[in-house]
Order: structure tokens, then C-alpha cells, then sequence
């Protein structure tokens, strides 16, 4: 195999992970001490928005200069992509209405993506910085709004993006056909080892990733809330 090619659980892998659990961690620890900083957490935000933003806009030019891009695999059609694109509109705007889909949708799509990265560029080439930053920040940007910005999880919210995410099922595989692509994985299985392995053959494991989509949107809610309440309740008692 190239030696710049990713491996599964490789070293650098693993140490993507580990960043991953380090940087939520410290979030967690310091959600009060960003609280303090009140109106001021707006330019943090749109820092964040415009870094994210500008990752993926140098994706898509190393992309266009290297002659990899093409309608067929590079439009932001997967559901990352398309959380990214959320999550960046939610830091910049604050606008609470697009909050479910990032923190149920975007954090299930991205934790299995940091899990079982479809990549195959290893460190420390910019593609794999861009992989692991972008999937990372939109987990993280789903938390935060959680922990810092005191928004509540609710199984409205759940069921919410749960139905937006199908809606836009549709659509995109009608341009999947038009483009000849596999946005969304709903052609094929991606080439390399990921959750749908285990899900059955085409087109069963599209119907079995809508159960554990719902699962993992509800798995999600309720770590969330559960977290929420202990949280409530050492605060009581303090």
C-alpha cells in the first residue's frame, strides 16, 4: 500500500481521536467559563464559521487544481458536508432553528465518520486535516450550543431532523442520477470498511441505516439530557 495512504486505526488515526475526545473534553470543563464572556462569544463564533468555511473552500480548490473534483463526488451533498454547511449558517447566525439538525444529524454522520473515515490521504497532508478538523468542528459546534449557549435537547428537535434528513433523501438521489454520483451512499457501499458493512446489501441497508439513524439521534438526545440533569442537579446541591 502507498505509505500516504490512510489506514484504518493507524497511529494517526487513533491520535485524531484522541484530539477529538481532548478538545470535547476541555469544552465540557469550560462551558462556564465561556458563559462569562456573555455577547462577546459572537466573534468566537463567527471565527469559527469563517475557519470552517475557509477549510472547505480550500478543500474544494485542491480538489479543482489537483483534477479530482466533479459533480459526480464533490458537490457538498453528504450528509457532513451538508451538516458542515449548517454548522457553519448556526455559528455565524445563531439562528436556533437549524440547531437539531447539527446536533443530531451532524454529530451521529460525523462521530461515525471520525470512527470509519472514507479517506485516503493520510497526515500530514492538508486533505486529512481538513477531514478531521471540519468532522470535529461540527460535533463540536452541536455541543457548544449545548453546554455553553444553554440550548435543551427535545424530542421534537429529534424527530425534526430526523424528517429533514429524509426529505432531503429525494432529492438527492435523483441528483445522484443525473450526475452518475453516490451522494449519501445511497448507490453503494463506499470502498472502504464503514457501519453500512453490517447493514445489510443494496438497497436493504438503506432502509436499516433509517432505523439506526433514529436510533442514534435518540441515543444522542439522551446523553444530552442525561448529562443536562446531573448537571442540575450538583448545582442544587451547591
Amino acid at each position: 500500500m502507498d505509505k500516504s495512504g490512510f489506514i484504518l486505526f493507524s497511529a494517526t488515526h487513533i491520535g485524531a481521536i484522541l484530539f477529538f475526545i481532548a478538545v470535547v473534553i476541555a469544552l465540557f470543563i469550560g462551558r462556564n467559563q465561556f458563559r462569562q464572556y456573555g455577547e462577546k462569544l459572537k466573534y468566537v463564533e463567527r471565527t469559527a464559521a469563517c475557519i470552517l468555511l475557509l477549510l472547505e473552500l480550500l478543500y474544494h480548490l485542491w480538489m479543482a487544481v489537483t483534477g479530482r473534483w466533479s459533480l459526480a463526488d464533490s458537490l457538498p451533498l453528504e450528509l457532513c458536508s451538508i451538516s458542515l454547511l449548517v454548522a457553519i449558517v448556526l455559528l455565524w447566525s445563531g439562528n436556533r432553528h437549524v440547531i437539531d439538525f447539527v446536533l443530531f444529524a451532524g454529530i451521529g454522520g460525523a462521530v461515525q465518520a471520525l470512527l470509519t473515515p472514507v479517506l485516503d490521504i493520510d497526515f500530514p497532508h492538508f486533505r486529512f486535516f481538513h477531514f478531521f478538523l471540519t468532522h470535529i468542528g461540527i460535533i463540536l459546534t452541536g455541543l457548544y450550543f449545548v453546554w455553553v449557549k444553554g440550548y435543551v435537547p427535545t424530542l421534537k428537535g429529534v424527530f425534526k431532523a430526523f424528517l429533514l434528513l429524509n426529505a432531503l433523501v429525494p432529492l438527492i438521489f435523483i441528483i445522484n442520477l443525473v450526475v452518475d454520483g453516490n451522494y449519501m451512499f445511497l448507490r453503494e457501499k463506499p470502498y472502504s470498511g464503514s457501519l453500512l458493512d453490517y447493514l445489510g446489501p443494496y438497497p436493504l441497508y438503506i432502509v436499516s441505516l433509517e432505523v439506526v439513524a433514529i436510533l442514534t439521534f435518540l441515543f444522542i438526545y439522551l446523553l444530552l439530557r442525561i448529562g443536562e440533569s446531573a448537571e442540575r442537579k450538583r448545582s442544587s446541591v451547591e
